[in-house]
């Protein structure tokens, strides 16, 4: 009873700070405008997709008139690259930058194929590469034309196997938002963890408030005279804050599943986050017994969440096998292991240990520290 009647309070004065509020519908624009760079970034790097989603009339590549019933013509429009024609390449190359990314011009001979691009584009890499295979196929018939061979005879050489694909468990198949593995590597890789984390960082923010504001507002004292536990104490401040968070991961998981970027194992990455909140939230507690003042607790929080983040995100980065075995205990990688794949490893749920342990003890340093301060003062 006297636990719930210190948690409602807590919670109440948790949801009065608008601040707060608004911090909590701001994630909302940073998920969103998160997922909506991926898709924009993937589809701007993959020729393939550029093609899917029909954004190749953007990729303009002025040629002369002289071009036009070549072999070069015909591969140049195999790559789907959209050919604006010129009078001479003079003409063309005022436009060099805007609309054109790139002009191609090939001598009368047909020997020497000359290209210039806009490097400052930012559609330049998907049209360099699709120039170059256009280069290369007609590089490759020119010779094979040269030897004598007919046109059925060179389309037999370039394309020697039929391949077949014959998708099986169709309806076993993730129903992903873009097919690119770009995308699943910044989604997961990165973007998921940084998310389903955003809450217990605010929260971790707010509780500073916890202990130094009581003595601000003249109320510690209070606090410290009521019959209650320490601990209860501590849970009380903890567990609104705590359960706020969770609810705001969970919405984000809902969210991020109508976006069509499924998270596996939501049960075990719950209960995962909830170790990780209550050490982001315990850190914050201790901080705000430590310091003075709300502007100094502010401060140490601030450095803390900093380091956190370095800790917790440039292993995401890190691709040398040989810190694998240091690694793979991250919260983090554990977080992109449980969330990119349904099979449950075991050893996952064991790395996963060290974490909640570590919260633990910091939950239980916590409750230690403020036995002690209230021993003192009273």
């Amino acid at each position: 009873m006297k636990l719930t009647t210190l948690a409602s309070k807590e919670g109440n004065d948790i949801l009065k700070n608008k601040i707060y509020l608004l911090v909590v519908f701001v994630q909302v624009f940073i998920l969103l405008g998160a997922f909506g760079l991926a898709v924009a970034s993937s589809i701007a790097s993959d020729p393939t997709l550029i093609d899917q989603y029909g954004v190749s009339s953007v990729l303009k590549v002025g040629v002369p008139d002289s071009i036009r019933g070549s072999v070069l013509e015909t591969d140049l429009v195999n790559q789907k690259l959209e050919l604006i024609y010129y009078n001479n390449i003079s003409d063309a190359q005022s436009f060099l930058g805007h609309p054109l990314v790139a002009i191609v011009d090939l001598n009368p001979n047909g020997q020497n194929v000359t290209v210039k691009a806009d490097t400052s584009n930012v559609f330049y890499p998907i049209v360099s590469t699709k120039i170059n295979t256009a280069v290369n196929e007609y590089q490759l018939q020119k010779k094979l034309s040269s030897s004598g061979l007919n046109t059925t005879q060179i389309q037999q050489i370039l394309n020697p196997v039929n391949l077949q694909i014959v998708n099986i468990n169709e309806n076993n198949k993730a129903s992903l938002a873009l097919n690119s593995s770009y995308f699943v590597e910044i989604m997961y890789g990165f973007i998921i963890p940084f998310i389903l984390l955003l809450p217990f960082f605010l929260a971790s923010n707010i509780v500073t408030d916890s202990i130094v504001g009581e003595r601000e507002r003249k109320t510690f004292e209070v606090l410290l005279m009521t019959p209650i536990s320490s601990s209860v104490v501590m849970l009380g401040k903890t567990l609104p804050i705590l359960l706020f968070s969770l609810i705001q991961s969970v919405l984000w998981i809902v969210l991020l599943d109508l976006l069509k970027v499924p998270i596996y194992n939501p049960i075990l990455m719950f209960i995962l986050l909830f170790f990780i909140g209550l050490g982001f939230i315990g850190i914050g507690i201790l901080i705000s017994m430590f310091v003075d003042s709300t502007k100094e607790a502010n401060s140490a929080i601030t450095i803390v969440l900093v380091f956190a983040t370095f800790i917790l995100f440039m292993p995401l980065f890190i691709k040398a096998s040989y810190f694998a075995p240091i690694l793979n205990y991250i919260p983090t990688v554990i977080m992109v292991k449980l969330a990119s794949t349904p099979n449950i490893n075991p050893n996952i749920i064991l790395s996963a240990l060290p974490t909640m342990l570590i919260s633990l003890l910091i939950f239980a340093v916590t409750v230690r520290y403020f036995r002690r301060e209230r021993a003192i003062r009273l």
